[in-house]
């Protein structure tokens, strides 16, 4: 899978990563180390996000396309039956 990231945001994903480590961990990551983890995440924990991105969406338009037809089923006219006499 492959997952496109603009340079700007991996730049400040990667920032963040370092952030984070220094941080929480009190440990100083440099560079090569943080764009090591930020691949290791894309790789193997991205498809999960972007999975979970797309059944989330798949849900969201399910959610729409009911309330479309619900829409469009409330135009429908009464029709009246005469009956014969």
């Amino acid at each position: 899978m492959d997952i496109k990231i603009s340079k700007d945001d991996k730049e400040q994903i990667i920032a963040q990563i370092q952030a984070y480590f220094e941080m929480e961990r009190g440990e100083e990551l440099g560079m090569i180390g943080a764009e090591q983890f930020y691949h290791y995440f894309v790789k193997e924990i991205g498809p999960y996000i972007y999975n979970q991105g797309v059944r989330d969406a798949k849900k969201m338009v399910d959610e729409k396309m009911m309330n479309i037809d619900e829409d469009i089923t409330s135009l429908e006219k009464t029709i009246y039956v005469q009956r014969e006499r």
